[in-house]
């Protein structure tokens, strides 16, 4: 049995904001060490599927460099498989810009049925999970089932978010809506997809040819197939599932993770989430420097009276003395000043946060209102950014109006930005 897994990586990811303005959304860094799709790429080596394809597009300069040739993840192979990164390409008659995600995998299917896999698993890019595709793959053998989508129960309050099903007590599908408005079904789709390779290939290209279609799985594809009555099956999957397409999201999955019972088991030694990271000192944190219910990252530097609750902290992030960081997300190599205070943001790549600036706030309040920066952003000293601000990538001391940032209010550099 011949298995080529497909990660669909390339969705511009605008709900993420300025974390994705000079990154794909596969490539955010997530839990202090990691990139979003390592989570993907480590449950195919985990699950000894060695042939995967990863389909690229927005942005995907930082997605090649920390894939590269796939050695974390021992998918440098030549002849057994290996890991290979397509983008799209511009032909005289065909291919262009993904349409779709089905339309992703339709223009490269000459190199994805190459070898003549018998199942194809399509994966998307940008969810946090450790799932074992052993267990699917073999449930869609004993069906004799020609798709099987893994399903998750969600709350009924959010079902809205997903596209839906409904099973029979078999685990026949036998509805799909996409983001229906009013769910009766909180059996939501994962967005994991194991087809028999002649049904994917006749499917799409029937999906090709429709002028009326947006050539999406959810949209498209899924509610298609299960009109024409195929062997379409759920897989139930119930360990932790999160999408972090949105910045709420991807705030909230690190918060998960700071839980007294974590729910996603990072630390399961025979489940190993592999990732491409450099040599970094180990961390400091001296006497005085207070660290409370907190994920830190080898070369971070909390110095004296500095503290830390409830946040993660990347590689190379130094909190200065008498910081405060509290139920925050701190991404790499980031400089938090002398007394600055940092409550409920999201701060990326390289920004340097000046001596009493503060950012953020609402730890009282139950709603989550977030801060987000960009990459390489200078905050003033004592510069005030209100809970629900943006303040966008390269934006430097020239660029703010005043000595506040209000909160709903959107700040960008008025240079021209350079990539990095």
């Amino acid at each position: 049995m011949k298995i080529r897994a497909i990660i669909l990586a390339g969705g511009e990811g605008a709900r993420l904001s300025v974390l994705t303005a000079k990154r794909a959304k596969p490539a955010v860094p997530f839990g202090g060490k990691y990139r979003i799709i390592d989570f993907p790429l480590s449950n195919c080596v985990n699950s000894n599927i060695f042939d995967v394809m990863v389909l690229a597009q927005y942005r995907h300069q930082s997605l090649i460099e920390h894939i590269g040739v796939g050695a974390p993840w021992d998918l440098n192979r030549d002849f057994t498989g290996g890991i290979r990164i397509m983008t799209p390409y511009t032909a005289r008659a065909e291919a262009d810009w993904f349409e779709g995600t089905a339309d992703a995998v339709q223009q490269n299917f000459s190199f994805i049925k190459r070898g003549d896999p018998d199942l194809i698993l399509i994966l998307s890019g940008d969810h946090i999970y450790t799932m074992d595709y052993g267990e699917m793959i073999a449930f869609h053998q004993e069906q004799l089932a020609e798709l099987t989508l893994a399903t998750v129960s969600v709350p009924l309050e959010q079902a809205s978010r997903f596209g839906i099903l409904t099973v029979d007590t078999k685990y026949r599908v036998r509805s799909f809506v996409e983001k229906p408005k009013n769910p009766t079904s909180n059996l939501a789709n994962m967005g994991v997809y194991l087809f028999n390779r002649e049904l994917l290939d006749r499917t799409l290209w029937e999906d090709h040819l429709r002028e009326d279609s947006t050539h999406d799985f959810g949209k498209d594809i899924l509610p298609d197939l299960i009109k024409k009555k195929k062997r379409v099956f759920s897989f139930p999957y119930t360990d932790y599932w999160m999408d972090v397409g949105t910045i709420n999201s991807y705030w909230q999955a690190h918060m998960d993770m700071l839980s007294p019972n974590p729910p996603l088991k990072l630390y399961n030694r025979n489940w190993i989430i592999h990732t491409r990271t450099e040599e970094r000192p180990p961390s400091r944190i001296p006497e005085g420097a207070t660290i409370f219910a907190s994920m830190i990252s080898d070369g971070c530097n909390i110095q004296e009276n500095a503290r830390v609750e409830s946040s993660v902290l990347s590689p190379g992030v130094m909190i200065r003395p008498g910081a405060v960081v509290r139920e925050s997300i701190i991404l790499t190599d980031t400089v938090i000043g002398i007394g600055a205070i940092v409550e409920r943001a999201i701060i990326d790549k390289r920004v340097n946060v000046g001596e009493n600036a503060r950012i953020g706030g609402g730890i009282a309040n139950p709603e989550i209102i977030l801060t987000v920066i960009g990459k390489n952003t200078t905050i003033p000293a004592g510069m005030v950014v209100e809970p629900g601000a943006v303040i966008g990538t390269d934006v430097v001391a020239s660029d703010y109006h005043g000595p506040m940032v209000k909160s709903g209010e959107i700040l960008e550099t008025k240079r021209q930005p350079y990539e990095i």
